[in-house]
């Protein structure tokens, strides 16, 4: 596309323009333009065609033969280019169209999945499209318009807004506390066997804050799996002691199938934050700021999850 082309479209709107108003003067009112400006674009549409589109008099303006035919295509032309701009700045207003949103799959599952469907109630013209994967998805190269990462830290290069922290809890089933003492400090938790995620941030380095400092404990485990739920169902089959994000045993504490451990003591969350994460972008489409929105109004109920 060369600046004559792009030239010849400026020119096809202002003849058009000047033919239903059928003078220069009302074209030029119309579209903020002097008389004398309408005149220059339209003979520069002329020269670029190498045709003559008008018969100009001082009381009289008619259509060539060439202008006639010319007049209709680029009439179709210019209302197809306004339909667009409409079309997007409705886009551009309205929250609507497919939003491409990828998460982990527990939190995915748990946390947000239960939300889609009052949300798209809400906002009928919007359609999610969720991928729950067990890794950090490129949004570039996969073409997710959003993510939302449980991290500490999140790399460079992208937009973040926080939507909820993350608690973790120490907890184990009642059974296996029946058959071995109950850690009344960080440091019990040596003797245990305390099942772990074993990827990303987890380790078998447990870190507590409590009011005489941070304290870390080196545990052992016959357990290692990278996920969550996993490790909640080997709780409750009473295989040990597990560091966990609140959401994934919140059903289970409450119904006390898990009991919390040392309640005078806050583990260091691995990962300590749920965020909503996309790519440089000057404008957050509407579809994707009214879902942010949304999570943040739903998860603000409670401090974190």
């Amino acid at each position: 596309m060369d600046k004559a082309f792009l030239e010849q479209l400026a020119g096809m709107a202002v003849f058009v323009k000047v033919v239903e108003l059928k003078g220069f003067s009302a074209a030029g009112h119309h579209l903020g333009l002097t008389k004398s400006s309408i005149s220059k674009h339209i003979a520069q549409l002329e020269r670029l065609l190498g045709a003559k589109l008008l018969n100009r008099t001082t009381r009289a303006l008619s259509l060539t033969e060439a202008g006639r035919e010319f007049y209709e295509r680029a009439a179709q032309t210019v209302e197809l280019a306004q339909e667009a701009r409409a079309t997007v700045s409705r886009l551009a207003q309205t929250p609507r169209g497919a939003l491409r949103v990828t998460t982990s799959v527990t939190f995915g599952k748990i946390c947000v999945a239960p939300l889609i469907p009052e949300f798209l109630a809400r906002f009928p013209d919007i359609q999610i499209q969720l991928a729950m994967l067990d890794r950090v998805a490129d949004l570039a190269d996969e073409g997710y318009d959003l993510a939302i990462r449980l991290a500490r830290t999140l790399p460079d290069g992208v937009v973040a807004r926080k939507l909820l922290p993350i608690d973790y809890v120490i907890c184990a089933a009642p059974a296996y506390l029946r058959k071995h003492s109950l850690p009344r400090v960080p440091s019990d938790l040596a003797r245990l066997n305390c099942l772990y995620y074993g990827q990303n941030n987890f380790s078998d380095k447990w870190i507590f804050d409590g009011a005489k400092g941070r304290e870390t404990v080196r545990v052992t485990t016959n357990l290692v799996v990278n996920q969550g739920e996993v490790i909640r169902d080997a709780l409750l089959a009473g295989m040990g002691v597990g560091l966990l994000p609140t959401f994934i045993v919140e059903r289970e504490l409450r119904s006390k199938r898990l009991v919390a451990l040392l309640p005078k003591w806050q583990p260091l969350s691995p990962l300590s934050a749920a965020y909503a994460v996309w790519l440089p972008n000057r404008h957050v489409p509407p579809k994707m700021r009214v879902f942010i929105d949304y999570l943040i109004e739903k998860w603000s109920r409670g401090k974190s999850i």
